[in-house]
């Protein structure tokens, strides 16, 4: 069957095919991403880690320093009590001494799944399964090995792993209804949140969180049979999704904290200033048996506490709050980390976002990092020479570096190449792995001995695949554009046969969503590559609101989406058009999802200067969106009706000028069709000429079945039509 797609894919796009040794639609669309190593699962000792192999059917134990296989953890061909050849991945228990694989994985949301989960016992080399009253979510174990709590269908469970029972803790969950331990879809969408269960280190407790969605709006998306994976019953009659989504404005989930104790049996909720107006977007206990750490926000999103709870007397103490004047960025809860004796969080409060100290307490004890650039993730303190590690962009909005500081404020660097910088560091942070790239060079993940900073071997250094793309690629190079009084970054490729002489068309490529950023010094190859080969100039320019550049700069946009996102592109545009090499009568634009709104936004600008432009997946009324996100940056509608109407797509449609293509897939549970369909219902009745792509049965990525091949092949089939001729 793959084979019989290739080779119709090819006939497909044989007017865009490219010649022999020269990059083709496929090397962008099908192949397009250099190799990334295997999960790198860090024992306790921080000497060795652990790694599913390539063919699903081994645990194998490697040792950090050398890269040799040192052991097999566990092995299909020898275990007792199951006869699963192949794996799809595996938790490993605190003391070492057991794990859970897991199989037959089945996608629920973006970022969460469902598996039949087995316990393995390494030492006896004996499997049986977690449960077998259904596929199981999010199991955790207890730091004792002895138990795993996990999730399934909506309800929260404790596996005893010595006598091979499980309890119930929770027997109140139902689809649609509540959730235990689970988040509903816009918590799992806008906050990352996958599960909620977290044990207590003397393993006598368990907490999480509940989510009741009674009352939040159902919303429904039908299923059609198709031809990806085809549903036969739904040949004449359409299916449907149904899920609750609260669109902005609407009513959230009402959450509360539960702990569960072990012995008794009792569950009790936590005594926390929490209303159908907070969300609670974090629970973890510290080391500390007696402090369950729950983060929460306001609705508005500009006020965040943090509370130490004692579990079985549910008394809760504020131990931090920050606060912001526009809204606080919930990325940032996820640096938060607990140590002996203090804790360390991320916050913008002096304009950009920098790490503080703070004792257990709630005293601050020092700000860690300073300076007018942005702490971008945290990976970890290390007692022995305290020191605390992170990644961050000192050198510039567009590269990334990885460093350690000490106590006093002395700075190491990690990275010593420009570029984009990232790392994975073992469990005792002695060893870390970097994952270096540039924009002329794929991925490269090497391994470094933290102390002496000595290169000890190279992981994966994609030297096949940089080959592959070696001279086929145009050059990336970056500039800058004014806008407002504001100085915006960029990037620019050109063909590969540029000639300074001749006049091109342009595609102008955004994002535009607050915090977002697109222009950096960092590897990507995508269907804009090969745009670029085929004759256009592909220009990108990161707007005010965008990320990288401190909290001030992404809040310009606060309340008023769309509008100042609009003059940026805009005046991209205008500048691309008065390059002496740029056809001004043939300049398009093309975004997906924010992008894609942003794309109409500024189609339908006072003398907007795009011949064409492509909008895949867009919002086109901020009122169709979710809560969690649209709120965050516009408040409720209720609140700022004003910044609403000015923001909507849909109330522009009338001032729509060039040739517009919209696309959606009808079973995008994020950004609902229903944007496109009512777009397209008051352009239609303004009498707009536009085009409309619907992909059946696909979400909002469009991939399924390899179809983003021919999605991309749209995109350049639209633009040559509309920009070219």
């Amino acid at each position: 069957m793959k084979t019989k797609f290739f080779a119709f894919l090819s006939l497909a796009i044989a007017a865009f095919s490219a010649q022999a040794g020269q990059l083709t639609l496929e090397d962008c669309c099908l192949d397009s991403r250099p190799a990334v190593p295997s999960e790198m699962v860090s024992e306790a000792s921080g000497t060795t880690y652990l790694q599913l192999s390539a063919d699903g059917s081994r645990v194998e134990r490697f040792d950090y320093a050398t890269g040799k296989r040192v052991g097999v953890v566990f092995d299909s061909n020898d275990v007792n009590g199951c006869d699963i050849k192949c794996w799809d991945g595996f938790v490993l228990s605190p003391n070492e001494k057991m794990m859970l694989l897991y199989t037959d994985t089945e996608r629920i949301y973006r970022r969460s799944f469902k598996a039949n989960y087995w316990v393995y016992d390494i030492g006896r080399k004996n499997a049986k399964p977690l449960s077998t009253a259904g596929k199981q979510e999010v199991p955790v174990w207890s730091s004792d090995d002895r138990m795993v709590a996990f999730v399934r269908d909506c309800n929260v469970y404790v596996a005893k792993i010595d006598y091979g029972t499980e309890v119930a803790v929770t027997t109140d969950g139902k689809a649609n209804s509540v959730t235990n331990g689970v988040p509903d879809w816009v918590y799992q969408e806008e906050f990352g949140m996958t599960g909620s269960l977290t044990w207590s280190a003397d393993n006598t407790m368990l907490a999480f969180i509940r989510w009741d969605e009674s009352e939040v709006p159902l919303y429904s998306l039908p299923v059609y049979r198709g031809a990806c994976n085809p549903k036969d019953e739904y040949a004449k009659y359409p299916g449907e999704i149904s899920y609750k989504y609260p669109v902005a404005g609407e009513r959230n989930s009402r959450v509360s904290v539960l702990s569960y104790d072990v012995e008794t049996r009792a569950v009790k909720k936590m005594n926390l200033p929490v209303d159908n107006e907070t969300y609670v977007n974090r629970i973890e206990f510290s080391s500390t048996i007696d402090r369950l750490m729950v983060n929460t926000l306001n609705r508005n999103q500009n006020e965040m506490r943090l509370y130490a709870v004692n579990p079985r007397s549910a008394v809760a103490k504020l131990v931090y709050t920050d606060k912001s004047k526009t809204w606080i960025n919930p990325d940032l809860t996820e640096m938060t980390r607990y140590f002996d004796g203090f804790f360390v969080v991320a916050s913008e409060r002096d304009g950009y976002c920098h790490l503080y100290q703070y004792s257990n307490a709630g005293s601050l004890m020092r700000q860690i990092t300073k300076g007018k650039w942005e702490v971008l993730d945290f990976y970890g303190y290390d007692a022995k020479t305290r020191r605390f590690y992170f990644r961050s962009n000192q050198d510039g909005p567009l590269t990334s570096v990885v460093a350690s500081i000490d106590v006093n404020g002395v700075v190491r660097r990690l990275s010593k190449v420009e570029g984009s910088n990232k790392a994975q560091f073992s469990a005792n942070l002695a060893y870390y792995v970097l994952n270096h790239s540039d924009k002329d060079t794929p991925n490269v993940y090497t391994l470094y001995n933290t102390t002496t900073g000595k290169k000890l071997r190279d992981i994966e250094t994609n030297s096949a695949y940089a080959e592959r793309f070696s001279g086929r690629l145009p050059k990336k190079e970056f500039f800058t554009v004014e806008s407002a009084g504001y100085t915006l970054n960029g990037y620019m490729i050109k063909p590969s046969n540029f000639d300074a002489s001749k006049r091109y068309p342009v595609i102008m490529y955004h994002y535009s969503g607050p915090c977002s950023q697109l222009v950096k010094n960092e590897w990507d190859v995508d269907w804009l590559d090969y745009a670029a080969e085929q004759g256009y100039i592909v220009a990108c320019v990161d707007g005010r609101g965008t990320g990288g550049r401190g909290h001030e700069f992404a809040s310009l946009v606060y309340k008023q989406l769309g509008k100042l996102e609009s003059i940026d592109q805009v005046a991209a545009a205008r500048h691309m058009a008065q390059l002496p090499y740029v056809d001004a009568d043939r300049i398009g634009i093309f975004g997906w999802s924010y992008g894609g709104y942003e794309t109409i936004m500024a189609m339908t600008e006072p003398n907007a200067p795009y011949c064409a432009g492509i909008a895949v997946a867009p919002v086109t009324d901020w009122r169709l969106y979710d809560t969690i996100y649209t709120e965050r940056f516009m408040l409720t509608p209720q609140q700022n009706e004003a910044g609403y109407e000015a923001s909507s797509a849909i109330n522009r449609a009338a001032n729509l000028r060039g040739r517009l293509l919209i696309v959606t897939g009808t079973t995008d549970d994020n950004v609902h069709p229903a944007n496109t369909y009512e777009f397209a219902a008051r352009a239609t009745s303004e009498g707009k000429l536009f085009d409309m792509m619907v992909y059946t049965n696909e979400d909002h990525f469009i991939k399924k079945c390899n179809v983003r091949a021919t999605l991309y092949a749209k995109l350049l089939d639209y633009f040559e039509n509309n920009l070219k001729r």
